[in-house]
């Protein structure tokens, strides 16, 4: 199911039409954060109020998924639903859409670029919308591609949904804002956690199809120097790849910060043609995660003689 709903996720991605009718379940799960946030995040104890908003999260998420996961058509629905929260093609469109806009002028850059980084952009020369671009590419294979594929492998819809909402509500209330720095610090501390192995092994996906043993060693010495426990591995497998520097100064909200260099040795400016090459490694990295599913499901079948990995037979060998 996991290698089926990689490659419906690659083909069809997100059908517009088709979320202007219904609502996308990240959608949902957003409006149920706004709702905790505004019922909870006020007075005192804010740190045990946001943990118990994440305890209320998760728990109507995975109790819905799990109910989904059981139902009569549940097979074509976990395939279906896994596609809908992969976003390998999303991810490709939008980085894309940034050298795209940057061949026309730096302006469309720009734009393109914001709709994927929390950054200022307005004060960006090309060289800085190439890396941000970049490191979204990297970050966000992580992200949206293998921490979810990670998590249905290990525990189906349930898995996937969850991993999702604890995803999306960092994203919504895990900033490090007077209003969020206490009410979100549960759901930021869990993300690290749900994404510590993803990370990890998205690092090592882009180093096997691109940088090879170099990227390896730029992981293991730069990769703790990234600000996020996490981001540093794929961005750090990807700069030493594509033999250009990350991360760096940026600004936020008008506020600039010092970050530390990844593969900060390399001296090549970044060009837009390295963000096409981002996205070669990219879909070659996902080439790689689906070989791995197939070769889970032929394991299955090897072991179990079953058309579908599934619910092994007590009396198969193994079983």
């Amino acid at each position: 199911m996991l290698a089926l709903a990689l490659v419906l996720d690659a083909l069809i991605g997100e059908p517009r039409a088709l979320w202007q009718r219904v609502p996308h379940p990240v959608v949902l799960m957003g409006r149920l954060i706004d709702m905790l946030d505004e019922g909870l995040n006020r007075g005192r104890a804010r740190r045990l109020k946001g943990a118990f908003a994440l305890v209320v999260l998760i728990a109507v998420v995975g109790a819905l998924s799990l109910f989904l996961s059981v139902s009569l058509f549940h097979g074509v629905l976990e395939v279906a639903l896994a596609a809908v929260l992969l976003a390998h093609r999303s991810l490709i469109e939008h980085v894309r859409a940034v050298a795209g806009g940057l061949r026309r002028s730096l302006d469309d850059g720009r734009a393109a670029v914001a709709h994927i980084v929390g950054r200022d952009v307005r004060a960006m020369d090309r060289e800085a919308v190439v890396r941000a671009s970049v490191e979204s590419a990297a970050e966000n294979f992580s992200d949206a591609v293998v921490a979810p594929a990670f998590w249905f492998a290990v525990a189906g819809l349930p898995g996937i949904a969850v991993y999702k909402a604890i995803n999306t509500a960092d994203s919504m209330i895990g900033h490090r804002t007077p209003r969020h720095e206490a009410f979100g610090w549960a759901s930021a501390r869990v993300d690290d956690l749900v994404n510590w192995i993803p990370a990890r092994l998205s690092g090592l996906a882009i180093a096997a199809v691109g940088g090879g043993r170099r990227a390896v060693e730029v992981m293991l010495t730069d990769a703790p120097l990234h600000r996020s426990p996490n981001a540093g591995w794929p961005e750090a497998a990807m700069a030493a790849s594509l033999g250009i520097r990350l991360s760096g100064p940026r600004s936020y909200d008008g506020r600039p910060t010092e970050e530390p260099w990844i593969n900060g040795g390399a001296t090549r400016p970044p060009t837009v043609d390295d963000i096409d090459r981002a996205l070669v490694l990219a879909w070659r990295a996902w080439a790689l995660l689906l070989g791995a599913a197939l070769l889970l499901w032929l394991a299955g079948v090897a072991l179990y003689g079953l058309p579908f990995a599934g619910t092994p037979d007590a009396d198969a060998p193994g079983g």
